[in-house]
């Protein structure tokens, strides 16, 4: 008898059992993507619905095409930017010294300083 601590037939990674008259598979297609690298990616698609003309590489992060012969360019070509990048994108000179103006004084002002 069970000291209710055990679940019977249980594993770790196991799943419920499936009825067959409840479940019917959707018919499925391979398709298959290349990136510049060579890399091929096959993914599983439901046969009715259109596969999407560009797949990211799973490998590289490049773009990848169905065509092996020619794979997409990669579209990301700038290089990264740090947040004070952005900021200086946005921001003149003279409104940048203008914040941090008023950030110190209300920064002194909480302080007690001057």
């Amino acid at each position: 008898m069970s000291n209710g601590h055990v679940i019977r037939g249980a594993r770790v990674g196991s799943a419920p059992a499936r009825h067959p008259e409840r479940h019917q598979p959707v018919p499925c297609r391979s398709v298959s993507y290349w990136c510049r690298n060579g890399h091929r990616t096959d993914i599983r698609i439901v046969a009715d619905v259109a596969a999407p003309p560009v797949w990211d590489c799973p490998r590289c992060g490049q773009p990848a095409g169905q065509d092996a012969q020619d794979p997409p360019a990669r579209t990301r070509d700038e290089p990264y930017k740090t947040h004070l990048a952005y900021v200086k994108e946005r921001r003149t000179d003279a409104e940048g010294e203008a914040i941090l103006a008023e950030a110190l004084a209300a920064l002194r002002h909480r302080r007690g300083t001057r």
